[in-house]
């Protein structure tokens, strides 16, 4: 009872200090001070709890300092939360390399290099997920004949009458328009863009039809950054 009665006391103090319009407390707002509050409240009830057992000195210290440790752990974690979505973005990226770390502040959407040497990117065309390959060589965004019927172009109707050079060799295209494509989160409509026929390309293509319209995109040895 006495521990509950000093977390009520300290809770009431805090809470007086956020009501008035006293400016800051040890260096935290009058909303972060509030939102400490609730933990100051647990961890003197829990100090409470454990010091109203019959327990040795040692395990007393030992569970009071685990408590510091996992509210200072909180603290720091809460307190670098930026820097950490990032690296965990990083790390995710690493592993995926075909997925964006996004950084929605600036804009940006990067990807790092794959196993292969290439950036190969998730893309989302007419609500299709397609996997392409950023090509600055490609005029135009090119699609393979697969990822075209998966994204709901009719190519029964297409003319394929325009020469292309691949890395199969040369084929022929298509001209089309795309409803939508995504990367990244960076989305665009109506952009112009290349069906291959029937086994002249491997992997689809982002192509500078859709790079072009971008503010910048710039390449390091192992990452390409997109920007909006």
């Amino acid at each position: 009872m006495i521990f509950i009665g000093i977390a009520l006391l300290v809770a009431c103090g805090l809470a007086l200090i956020v009501g008035t319009d006293a400016g800051s407390f040890v260096g935290l707002t009058q909303m972060q001070t509030a939102q400490v509050i609730p933990l100051v409240l647990i961890l003197i009830i829990f100090a409470g709890g454990a010091f109203g057992r019959s327990h040795r000195v040692k395990e007393l210290l030992g569970s009071l300092v685990l408590w510091i440790g996992i509210f200072a752990l909180a603290g720091v974690t809460y307190a670098y939360r930026d820097e950490l979505n990032g690296l965990v973005g990083r790390v995710a990226g690493e592993f995926r390399p075909s997925v964006a770390v996004v950084d929605d502040e600036r804009g940006t959407a990067t990807f790092r290099r794959g196993p292969g040497g290439h950036f190969e990117l998730m893309a989302d065309i007419n609500g299709h997920s397609t996997p392409m390959i950023f090509d600055t060589g490609a005029s135009a965004v090119v699609l393979t004949l697969a990822d075209a019927k998966a994204a709901g172009i009719d190519t029964s109707t297409l003319q394929f009458t325009i020469p292309v050079s691949t890395a199969n060799g040369t084929g022929q295209a298509a001209r089309v328009s795309l409803d939508g494509i995504e990367v990244g989160g960076i989305k665009r409509k109506g952009v112009r863009a290349f069906v291959a026929e029937d086994g002249a390309l491997d992997t689809s293509l982002l192509g500078m039809t859709f790079l072009e319209t971008l503010t910048r995109y710039a390449v390091t040895s192992n990452s390409l950054e997109l920007t909006d």
